[in-house]
This record gives C-alpha cells, structure tokens and sequence, in this order.
C-alpha cells in the first residue's frame, strides 16, 4: 500500500510568508532608496520660474468663476476675504506650514474671530505633523477641528477610516468660496503651478455644506464642539455641481465623474494632474477616447515632489503612447493642479489627484462645471502650461535604458497602494 508523502504545512506557511515579504519588500526598499537619493539631489536647488495665466473671472448665472494660477495672487484674495467677513468664515486644508504664509492666514482668521466673526478650522494632523507645535496652539475664539492622524480606534480593519482630509476649502459669509489644489504655505505661493477657483453666487452653498457635513462628521460633541446647522437654500445653479468623496459613507463619486465625461468626449480631453496612477478603468478610459479620434492630453510633472509616484505613473506610458494620448511634462518646476476640460464645454476644477489615494481613498472635492467660457479659459491655462512641458515620443520612450525598465518592473507591485 503506498503512502502519499506528507505536506508539511509550517514549512509551506513559511515558504508563502517568504514570498509575500519579497514581493513586497523588494519594492518597498527600492522605493526607500529612490527617495532618499532624490531627497539628496533636491536639497538647496530652488525650482525655476514658470509661466502662468492672470486670475481671469467668468459669469455664470447669478454667480461667477475665477481661475487661479499663481499661489501669490490666490493668498491676496483669501486674505482679503477673510478680513472683510462679517458673520462666518470655514476654512479647510490639508498642509497648513508654519512659514511666514502660514502665519498671515493664522493671524488673518484669529483677528476676524476677535472681531465677533464665527470661524471654523479643520486640518490634517498627518499632512502637518513636521510643523511646530507652537503654531498649532490656536486663540480658543477659533473653532478648530484636527482631522486625526489615526481615526479607527479599534477598528483595525474597516477601511472607511483610514482616508486624510485633502480637501482646501475656504467660504465666507456664504457669499465667496474658494476650492481646488494650493495648500497653505511660502513654497505654493511663488514656486508651484497649481490651480484654484473662487466662486461666488448659488454655487457656494454647496461648497458650505461641504465644509459642515465634514466638520459635523467629524467633532467631539464630549469636547463641546457644537454642531454646524445650515439653513436651506431655495437658489439653485445647474452649472456647478460639487462632487466630494467622503471615505466614511465608502462614496467616491468624482472618479465616476471623470470617467463618465471622458466616455463622452468627442473632441478632446485635457486633463492635468500632478500624480497619475489610475485603475485600469480609468486608463482604458482615457485610450478607448484617443483611439477613437478624441485629442487626449495629459500633462504631468516631469519630476514632482514624490519620486515613486513618477516612477510608477512611468508604468501606463506604453498604454497610453499606443493609443495616441499626448503624454506632456511640465518643467522646472512642480505642477500640483488638478483640473480636465472636455469638449470646450466641460470642466473640474479640484483637489482630487488621479491616484487611488485621491479617487478611491482620501476626502476629496471637485467642482464640475458645465459653461463653454470657462471651458475656454481652462483650455488658456492648459496651453500656457503646454508651453513649458516637453512631449514624450514613442521612440524616445522605447529607447529608455534597461536599468528604467527594471526599475519601472520592481515597482509595479507598489500600484494598488498609491
């Protein structure tokens, strides 16, 4: 009679152990040393200066729209908000830096508060965990919020509460509303191409709600943190509508939103975003609209501010050069912003990254905008940046070396996790 060989199971348990930890350890310690080596390269150099596009403002409705490119002129115009609030002021972002830009928006809110204005503050602890502790000591007039680094408690394992706060918002008075990708800080005010949009009439309500449904999700009522109650609205504009993904209630509805557009262009797609990292939808998306005639254009850092997120994106280019997408890459310095237009017709402008941390992970706000004015303004704004990138060719992308290659292939198991 013949004995079939035993399986010792530890041994096979060990054996499975040992390749999950290579699978993923290999990547992650190459990713260690391709930041530190980058972090190396980066230290004392200063990014150099690049063109952008006046604020330039566009009616619609009852309200309007402005478009920002440059961090500088952005802060004159939140700062002079806030100083003329009368009744409320709810601002919301992810880094807030202790610099001097920073401390003109502390100083700016703490003085609206002393003068009898109701603020509200919500921040990331995790974004702003190198900043001075001192900073985040705060006039106890202001209500703030610290969205925390570790919201489970003891629910280790339900992903609704592990996404940051990487939203930036400002409304005051519920007459002005400012939405979209500059965080708070000296280097975004002169040295990043990002992009922001200030809103005025119906459409910041919504941008309001935004901001209370947050802060009520997320308040200590046994700290005493009172609830934001807000008052219906009887306006109402078609035109912007305001997607936010809120990780908690598991909606993340700006990803549908992009790819509903994109399925619907049929003349072009620009899209700008300073981390490309899609799911496979998302991408196909993207390729299904060139090769059926659509002028598809992405435009990226050539080099942004997290070296295993170009590494990474580095792995869709085949993809999308095959299809005949334009692969555009901004230089010389970082571009943060977030924003497509479609068809001449169709805009998002946001804080919404093209990443699974962006679109399936983090509590993110895009506004959509449906007015061919805008669209044409956002189309400027593209073309402007389009000046300062450089356009990836098929050859020059198969010519690259093995060691990019390789590098390319160690880190694709990285991708579900960025």
């Amino acid at each position: 009679m013949r004995h079939r060989p035993r399986v010792d199971l530890s041994s096979l348990t060990t054996l499975l152990k040992r390749a999950v930890l290579a699978f993923l350890g290999v990547p992650v310690l190459v990713a260690v040393a391709l930041t530190l080596v980058d972090s190396y390269r980066r230290r004392g150099k200063k990014p150099n200066p690049f063109p952008t596009s006046p604020a330039a403002t566009v009616q619609i409705g009852d309200g309007t729209v402005t478009t920002y490119t440059y961090g500088q002129d952005l802060y004159d115009d939140m700062l002079a908000a806030i100083k003329e609030a009368r009744q409320q002021i709810l601002f919301e972002t992810y880094i807030w830096k202790g610099d001097e830009v920073g401390e003109r928006f502390k100083a700016a809110l703490t003085e609206a508060a002393r003068s009898g204005v109701e603020v509200y503050v919500i921040y990331d602890s995790f974004a702003n965990i190198v900043v001075s502790p001192r900073f985040k000591r705060f006039d106890p007039r202001l209500h703030v919020l610290h969205f925390p680094v570790y919201a489970a408690g003891w629910r280790f394992f339900d992903l609704r509460r592990y996404g940051r706060d990487h939203r930036k918002i400002l409304v005051v008075d519920a007459k002005v509303a400012f939405v979209g990708g500059y965080n708070v800080g000296a280097p975004y005010a002169t040295e990043w191409r990002d992009t922001h949009v200030r809103v005025t009439g119906p459409g910041v309500f919504d941008l309001k709600r935004a901001f209370a449904d947050m802060w009520n999700l997320y308040r200590r009522p046994r700290n005493g943190t009172r609830p934001l109650l807000l008052e219906t609205t009887s306006d109402w504009e078609p035109r912007i509508r305001v997607h936010r993904n809120v990780p908690r209630l598991w909606m993340f509805p700006i990803r549908a939103m992009y790819i509903e557009a994109i399925a619907r262009a049929s003349k072009n797609v620009w899209l700008t975003t300073a981390y490309f990292l899609p799911d496979p939808d998302f991408a196909e998306a993207l390729t299904a609209a060139a090769r059926r005639g659509v002028d598809v254009r992405l435009l990226i850092p050539a080099k942004s501010n997290h070296v295993v997120s170009d590494w990474i994106s580095r792995g869709y280019f085949s993809q999308l050069l095959d299809a005949g997408v334009k692969v555009l890459r901004y230089r010389d310095a970082m571009v943060h912003a977030k924003t497509a237009t479609i068809d001449g017709t169709w805009s998002t402008v946001g804080t919404a990254n093209i990443d699974r941390l962006s679109l399936t992970g983090n509590y993110e706000i895009n506004v959509e905008i449906i007015d061919p004015e805008l669209a044409g303004s956002l189309e400027e704004i593209f073309r402007v940046d389009e000046s300062n990138c450089l356009q990836l060719t098929e050859d020059e992308w198969e010519a690259r070396d093995i060691y990019r290659r390789f590098t390319e292939f160690l880190l694709n198991p990285l991708r579900p996790l960025l």
